[in-house]
């Protein structure tokens, strides 16, 4: 059943609880509207916290692997039990062409080879000319968008033994931040950028959604961009299987970000290379208004600030998805849509959509460090599954900030990737929202004064769910992660 505002607000009133939701990350409490900004300093639970998410009750097994040990390679701290191995590194490994591994690893994803085989497509956030980087996505041909842009994507073939290849995907985007597999085996990698044709030496416009084949390499041939998903700075995307419906988030500022939702021309049928097919103007491209349980409009998503928070969702068209004057998130006034500071990673799982908004400050009604929210397609709703409060400081272990790529666990919960300041973490975040470390980043990029941590980006699960991938954004390394992976506990 899909509610619309007058029968979420309706239930609401009836329940006095919200809508009880079913599946993915959380237990559910009551749907509260705007709240004070005070309450953001506080924990979920109305206890203060230290920022990170973590529940100091002591209610059941303590989820997660214990704690990370450090690495003597100075690379990835790990739980006891557990390794990793180097699956690509820039500078170092090379494509089947002979030439280096691109740099600046992010959104990845694994799809099921023969024989065992992983194959992965990992994006290269990689921004404005070539000229820029050291090692930019080479230029394959018949595989290139706009000759000048340094970005795209590489295909990586893993095998049991160790053994690896990696080719070009696509060349000539621009700022491939994340993306999203689809259910027909693709990856839809995303431009995180607006950047028009003569804009930062660029040739062709920039800020597009394209897909990539890793079983095909014919297929990926005269890349085009999907035009009627919109011309913004894409962050993430996934496609519900059901419906069809493509959800999209926009990671921006001034002013903060939407998130969107593409809706099929009547007839289309999703597969390997429809989406290329598609006019400029196909479907309808929307943005979203949330409201709370007395149906009071939400304006940004920093409004919630406890884990269960409901909101109910309408959906409001984009008058102009190319951008041809206006920037899309500048087309709604303040009123008309519910904005978010740094929406970014997006995967589907448990039958919807979950997303990130990775931190909001000044700009933002009320301050945080990370929310993990689930949208449902069925209700109509979002939830907030996770929240991070403001991280006083950065630079001390042990705390979680700047959530970014998200990826859902077959052991349950989700993983997410940090892009925060200071210690860069992979962490887990259990069904009812307790959080716990993975690994740590202990490659400095800075000196022993001053250190300096890239984020750690792509994370995903191989098919058989036995190796977790993520990358070390700078340089550009793609790890494999192998352990004793459990199920976590789904309860406080």
């Amino acid at each position: 059943m899909s509610f619309t505002r007058r029968e979420f607000t309706r239930q609401s009133a009836l329940t006095g609880a919200g809508i009880a939701l079913t599946g993915a990350v959380g237990a559910l409490a009551t749907a509260p509207g705007a709240l004070a900004a005070e309450d953001a300093r506080h924990g979920h639970d109305g206890h203060d916290h230290d920022g990170h998410g973590h529940d100091h009750h002591g209610h059941g097994r303590e989820p997660g692997y214990g704690p990370l040990l450090p690495d003597p390679k100075g690379i990835l701290a790990l739980p006891a039990g557990f390794s990793y191995r180097i699956v690509t590194h820039s500078g170092v490994t090379k494509l089947e062409s002979g030439e280096y591994t691109p740099s600046n690893h992010d959104g990845t994803a694994a799809f099921e080879g023969p024989r065992g085989v992983t194959l992965l497509v990992n994006n290269h956030e990689l921004s404005g000319t070539r000229a820029k980087w050291q090692y930019p996505v080479p230029l394959t041909e018949g595989l290139v968008y706009d000759p000048v842009a340094a970005g795209g994507c590489t295909v990586v073939e893993t095998r049991r033994d160790g053994r690896t290849a990696e080719w070009v995907g696509i060349a000539g985007t621009s700022t491939n931040c994340a993306g999203g597999s689809t259910s027909w085996g693709t990856w839809l990698t995303c431009e995180e950028t607006e950047d028009k044709a003569g804009k930062n030496g660029l040739l062709k416009d920039h800020g597009y959604v394209f897909e990539v084949d890793p079983y095909d390499k014919r297929a990926n041939r005269d890349p085009r961009p999907i035009k009627a998903f919109g011309r913004y700075a894409h962050e993430a995307v996934v496609i519900d299987p059901k419906r069809g419906h493509a959800y999209l988030t926009e990671d921006a500022s001034g002013p903060n970000g939407l998130l969107y939702r593409w809706v099929p021309p009547h007839g289309f049928k999703h597969g390997r290379g429809k989406l290329r097919t598609l006019a400029d103007d196909a479907g309808v491209l929307q943005a979203t208004r949330c409201f709370d349980k007395s149906g009071r409009f939400v304006d940004d998503l920093s409004r919630a600030t406890k884990i269960g928070t409901v909101y109910g969702v309408d959906w409001v068209d984009v008058p102009d998805r190319d951008a041809k004057k206006v920037s899309v998130r500048k087309q709604f006034a303040d009123t008309d849509i519910t904005r978010a500071r740094k929406l970014e990673g997006m995967w589907w799982g448990d039958g919807g959509a979950y997303f990130v908004s990775s931190f909001a400050r000044d700009e933002s009604p009320v301050q945080h460090d990370g929310q993990v929210w689930f949208y449902d397609p069925k209700r109509r709703t979002v939830t907030l599954k996770v929240l991070l409060g403001v991280n006083a400081d950065p630079s001390k272990d042990g705390a979680f900030d700047g959530p970014d790529n998200i990826t859902v666990s077959p052991y349950g919960g989700i993983v997410i990737s940090e892009d925060g300041e200071g210690i860069q973490h992979l962490f887990g975040a259990t069904e009812s929202g307790r959080t716990y470390p993975i690994a740590r980043n202990e490659l400095n990029a800075g000196t022993a004064e001053d250190p300096s941590y890239s984020e750690i980006a792509g994370v995903t699960f191989s098919p058989d769910g036995k190796t977790l991938f993520a990358n070390i954004q700078t340089p550009g390394i793609m790890l494999a992660i192998t352990g004793p992976w459990k199920r976590q506990p789904n309860r406080h």
